[in-house]
């Protein structure tokens, strides 16, 4: 799934380029279902640790709805189905269909230039309209991407205030011509809400939607108000787990400020559904994915993102903020439903709310394939290329069969059948292609509907070689050092190892190629630590996918 929370980026990504396999589906037992629930929940969100609240819905009725670990680890408090966190990115299909009802009552056109609202926006010569907004395509710069954006991600500011930080920034392209996540793209929409309104945004949804639908535990996020059944928020700290940073809500505003609970967001989305809030016809298009300016498929509508989940189409969404991640899908043909959200930033539930829908559609994500010994695993190995040029390895290691995306990670690859491997924590499969001699040219891989081709070329796999470093050497690159709010990246020594541990990620070793410089092997990345004038490492910078991000010690 492509979707980018609000605050958090995944910088160390998990790897997406392989194809599903269409299953026919299993007759659904609820029981059953719901003790397979229990069992994979619990793995994840352990009894003692941060939590977990689920819903699964079929047919317009709830089938499933568990809480698990904790919501308050000082104070001992169990998670409860009821507790409210903070959604995040899911925010931004409210904010859309804020927008949709407006355009439904003749106040806006979506081909409304935008200055036409903001008379002083600098669109750089450009046409920048409302659906370039909600599609992610304006070109516009996303503020949460901006130098220096973390240093003021705790001030409070008006909307008009927090657009003048990045409304003179170079166009990234022309509006319509690419797909790029854009949380600015989101403001401006929250902030037209307003000027065409006359009411503030939190006033606007809480009217039109919170109110009339009976969603008594959704909220515009807020630290000051009391918010009962509260689920606090947590991120992965230098010493293990630690109290989520703060963020003023004035920043994700309407592009990632709600509140709610699983059972509040199953009320929004029966009511979308069943044409309370916006026509029928109107909702279609919101969730029909976006065309470029080229005719390329932009895998968005307005507010959703569009895919598919063994062979079925989904209509799903993400968020991500200080302290919280959550999850949402909808199956429309199976009318299946499934929420999950998670009090941390180190426990992603993307993968397994995924899980839980196809399960409840009677498809679930098979793992047990076949055994191949190593040399014909050692067939497969080789470096990739697909037409856009990008670049992937497949490595042995032992009797275990891996692949490296350029610019993204490493996952481990299992067989299924001859030549078809299924991807570690993912709906991803690879099926190779021989030639007449049985040599292995070329796999064809799918991102859940997106298709695509690797040709085998005759380039050498290279291994970097690693140095070794003296404890006291790596003792000074040691500490938790964040790199966008909410993301962080913590260093640890184990013996003459270092480690690192991404916020929402595992632990992983990093090698030294340099006294500074250092590289991972599960992701094609490298890890640069900067002296300041005393000596001191108090900045790193991360090179990854043709990007560097500088990151900056926290502790």
């Amino acid at each position: 799934m492509k979707k980018a929370g609000f605050l958090v980026t995944v910088i160390l990504s998990v790897i997406s380029y392989f194809i599903t396999v269409p299953l026919a589906a299993q007759p659904l037992n609820v029981k059953k279902l719901a003790v397979d629930y229990d069992k994979m929940l619990l793995e994840q969100f352990k009894p003692d640790e941060t939590g977990c609240a689920a819903l699964v819905a079929k047919d317009g009725q709830v089938i499933y709805t568990r809480a698990f670990g904790m919501a308050n680890l000082e104070l001992n408090v169990p998670m409860q189905p009821d507790m409210v966190f903070r959604i995040g990115s899911i925010t931004k299909q409210f904010t859309a269909v804020a927008i949709l009802q407006l355009m439904e009552q003749g106040k806006l056109s979506l081909q409304d230039d935008i200055t036409k609202f903001i008379p002083d926006y600098p669109t750089q010569a450009y046409t920048i309209t409302i659906e370039h907004l909600l599609t992610h395509t304006s070109g516009i710069k996303s503020y949460t991407n901006l130098p220096g954006y973390i240093e003021n991600v705790r001030t409070d500011m008006k909307p008009d205030e927090l657009i003048n930080t990045f409304k003179n920034q170079p166009m990234e392209f022309a509006p319509g011509t690419k797909w790029n996540y854009n949380n600015s793209g989101y403001f401006l929409l929250g902030y037209i809400i307003e000027k065409v309104t006359g009411k503030s945004y939190p006033d606007y949804i809480q009217e039109n939607f919170f109110t009339p639908l009976g969603m008594t535990s959704t909220c515009y996020g807020s630290d000051t108000k009391i918010i009962k059944n509260r689920a606090y928020g947590y991120q992965q700290g230098g010493d293990g787990v630690a109290n989520s940073d703060y963020c003023s809500m004035t920043q994700p505003y309407s592009a990632g400020s709600i509140m709610s609970t699983v059972g509040d967001l199953f009320k929004w989305h029966q009511a979308l559904y069943a044409g309370k809030l916006v026509k029928k016809e109107t909702l279609e298009k919101a969730v029909t994915e976006y065309r470029l300016s080229n005719g390329k498929g932009s895998g968005y509508g307005y507010g959703w993102f569009l895919s598919q989940l063994q062979g079925s189409p989904t209509v799903e969404h993400g968020g991500g903020i200080f302290g919280y991640l959550t999850s949402s899908v909808y199956l429309p043909k199976e009318d299946v439903y499934v929420a999950l959200f998670s009090n941390s930033t180190a426990k992603a539930p993307e993968f397994t709310a995924l899980k839980m829908a196809a399960m409840a559609i009677g498809k679930p994500l098979v793992t047990t394939g076949i055994t191949l010994d190593e040399a014909t695993l050692d067939q497969y190995a080789g470096v990739y290329f697909n037409d856009a040029g990008r670049e992937v390895t497949v490595t042995r290691g032992g009797n275990q069969l891996s692949a490296t995306l350029t610019g993204a990670g490493t996952r481990k690859m299992f067989p299924v059948e001859k030549d078809k491997f299924l991807v570690d924590d993912a709906f991803m499969y690879a099926t190779f292609s021989r030639d007449a001699a049985g040599k292995i040219v070329s796999f064809v891989s799918d991102d859940r509907g997106r298709l695509d081709e690797w040709k085998l070329t005759d380039k050498k796999i290279e291994e970097k070689k690693a140095i070794t470093l003296s404890e006291a050497t790596l003792d000074r690159y040691t500490g938790e050092f964040e790199l966008q709010p909410g993301f962080t990246i913590t260093f640890t020594r184990e013996g003459n190892r270092l480690m690192t541990q991404a916020t929402g990620q595992g632990k992983f070793e990093v090698f030294a190629e340099s006294e500074t410089k250092f590289f991972l092997k599960v992701v094609e990345a490298q890890v640069e630590f900067v002296a300041d004038p005393d000596g001191k490492f108090n900045r790193m910078i991360l090179y990854q996918g043709g990007q560097k991000v500088e990151g900056k010690r926290i502790k």
